[in-house]
């Protein structure tokens, strides 16, 4: 203190303050990494400087900057209950009336989770219970949990663990990983976790391809638009496309029907029905034509093996909804498409039964049906009496007018043996429904007679006697040995003939019988058969020479002419004569020739001197 004063004058007393600057503060903290929740004591303490002094606190970030959380007197900051947001740097400023000083960074690293996780999914899709994927496709989980320090992941299939790590991917996710998928959030400081749970539906297209069709309805009166697609996850949207402005469009899943009066549709229309699926990049069609067939039903009648049953068939392929054909108006046998068929065991009460199909579709607009009689075979032949000259081949006809069912005509021979058709003897020819027999080589005694067609079906059996009559040939003229001589060494023998009378004929035959010479005084011939020795002899020859002879053995020889089969009455019987006595013409002969030979040698010694005269004058 100063005090100064004049005489007589009272004293002035001045006060004097000194004042002092802050220096730089100290700052402390109690805790640096506190669990979130607890309290946080900050003191920040500066030891010199003329008070009062005012705090600033400040805390500094990376992405807030800088920022003044606290002023006042108080050299304390408390966190209470300090949490995740308070993490960051701080700083305290001292400020008196002289200056202010800054203290350093002190670093607050407030530890804290796991927060419950959060799960996202790419590419992004949900479903009704969570999210969803489609098959095949690539997938993407991603989970994070707010922590501090980080978390550690694990992943659970249905509480089984998969992997570990902030992401789960599946390269083709395929159905069979529908389910629930865990992240597990592991804080390995504070030994705390959390976990969320969520559902992931992986959708999948059903299988095969949409389908399209038409189908009766209402008693055949209405035609029902059919689009089915069923399966697959979640269940396919189909509607029918519009044909025109009235109509309505309803969506189904699964499937979709509309009704359309049949009457009211053109031939050959066609609707397309329009399909939704997730798995889908755009929605797909497919389409069916209503489409009312040209012609008719087409009946018919055949019976099994043995015709122990018959089988009807009606058939009209083709068409949108198909045809549907009945029997007797659906009294016999079932409904059915395109083509019903009908098997029964028959009897002979079917004979003449008629048989009725009616042919069922929305579009047909007057009844239509065909129809089909039963009838037991009806054999008729061109010709009941067949005549042929033996030798040739018959002809003999049946003819099957009518079978329902079909049959086929079996042949019996004059001794009513079934025919077999690959026989030598005959032969049958089937063209339609005629069957021609042919009797090959006919013999006049063997083939003449009654021979018989048959023929059966279920219903009933019919037969047809057809004659035939085989005629020989005329017989042929009577024949006569005229020369009938041996050969020198009796090996051979000469044989001419001639014929008497009026006929034709074909050719002859020579027949000879053969007997044994018998040691007994009195001659004997032992008779033997006749052997033919040489047919097939030109009916324009006389003549024929025999060998092979046995000097040994007497011969007799017979001529028998030949009409085709029919054998003329054989010549009579002769024995061939010894050849004559033929020296004296080998004699006169022998002479001639010599006779020759002498003059041929003199005329030709004659002309050899004629052209050589010089040397012989």
């Amino acid at each position: 203190m100063c005090v100064a004063w004049k005489v007589n004058l009272p004293p002035v007393y001045i006060d004097l303050i000194v004042l002092v600057p802050v220096v730089t503060p100290s700052l402390k903290i109690d805790k640096e990494k506190p669990i979130e929740g607890a309290e946080v004591y900050m003191t920040c303490t500066a030891e010199v400087g003329t008070r009062p002094i005012t705090y600033i606190w400040q805390r500094h970030t990376v992405f807030e900057g800088s920022f003044k959380v606290q002023e006042g007197t108080d050299n304390m900051f408390v966190l209470s209950p300090v949490t995740r947001e308070h993490t960051g740097w701080y700083t305290c400023t001292v400020r008196n009336v002289v200056n202010e000083r800054t203290s350093g960074r002190l670093s607050l690293d407030v530890v804290y989770g796991p927060d419950e996780p959060i799960i996202t999914i790419e590419p992004y899709a949900i479903s009704e219970n969570g999210f969803a994927a489609n098959e095949l496709e690539k997938v993407i989980l991603n989970c994070t949990a707010s922590s501090n320090p980080p978390c550690e992941y694990i992943w659970f299939y249905n509480n089984s663990q998969l992997d570990t790590g902030q992401m789960y991917i599946f390269p083709k996710i395929s159905r069979t990983q529908t389910g629930l998928y865990t992240c597990l959030a592991k804080n390995l400081h504070l030994n705390t976790r959390t976990q969320l749970t969520i559902s992931l539906t992986v959708y999948y297209l059903p299988e095969g391809s949409p389908n399209c069709t038409a189908l009766p309805h209402n008693e055949y009166k209405d035609v029902a638009l059919w689009c089915s697609w069923p399966g697959g996850l979640p269940l396919a949207q189909l509607y029918w496309m519009k044909q025109s402005e009235e109509d309505n469009i309803i969506v189904s899943k699964s499937n979709a029907t509309l009704i359309k009066r049949g009457t009211d549709l053109k031939n050959s229309t066609t609707f397309y029905c329009s399909i939704f699926h997730p798995s889908l990049r755009k929605n797909i069609t497919c389409s069916t034509t209503v489409v009312m067939p040209s012609g008719g039903p087409n009946c018919s009648a055949v019976a099994t093996k043995l015709n122990e049953f018959i089988m009807l068939t009606c058939e009209w392929t083709g068409g949108m909804p198909r045809i549907t054909l009945e029997w007797n108006y659906g009294h016999v046998g079932d409904i059915k498409e395109s083509s019903n068929i009908y098997v029964f065991k028959p009897d002979r009460t079917y004979n003449g039964k008629l048989f009725i199909c009616t042919a069922l579709h929305p579009m047909i607009t007057e009844q239509t049906e065909c129809h089909i009689q039963l009838e037991a075979p009806v054999l008729d032949s061109p010709s009941m009496i067949n005549s042929v000259l033996e030798g040739n081949s018959a002809q003999m006809a049946c003819n099957l007018k009518l079978a329902t069912p079909s049959s086929e005509i079996t042949w019996y021979d004059n001794n009513n043996y079934e025919i077999i058709t690959d026989s030598q003897k005959y032969g049958i020819n089937k063209e339609d429904s005629m069957s021609n027999l042919t009797v090959r080589e006919t013999e006049w005694g063997t083939d003449s007679g009654l021979y018989r067609c048959m023929a059966s079906n279920a219903v009933g059996n019919t037969s047809l006697l057809i004659r035939l009559n085989v005629n020989k040939y005329p017989t042929p003229p009577n024949v006569t040995i005229s020369k009938l001589i041996y050969s020198r060494q009796r090996t051979e023998v000469d044989v001419e003939w001639m014929t008497q009378g009026t006929g034709n004929l074909t050719g002859f035959m020579v027949q000879r019988q053969a007997s044994i010479r018998s040691t007994a005084p009195k001659r004997s011939i032992q008779t033997a058969p006749w052997d033919t020795v040489a047919s097939d002899i030109e009916p324009e020859i006389r003549g024929h020479k025999l060998g092979g002879l046995d000097p040994s053995i007497v011969y007799a020889f017979r001529i028998l002419a030949v009409n085709h089969k029919t054998t003329g009455f054989p010549s009579e019987v002769k024995t061939p004569a010894d050849p004559p006595n033929n020296i004296y013409p080998a004699a006169i002969g022998a002479g001639f020739a010599g006779m020759m030979v002498a003059a041929v040698a003199s005329l030709l010694v004659f002309q050899y001197i004629a052209r050589n005269r010089q040397n012989y004058p």
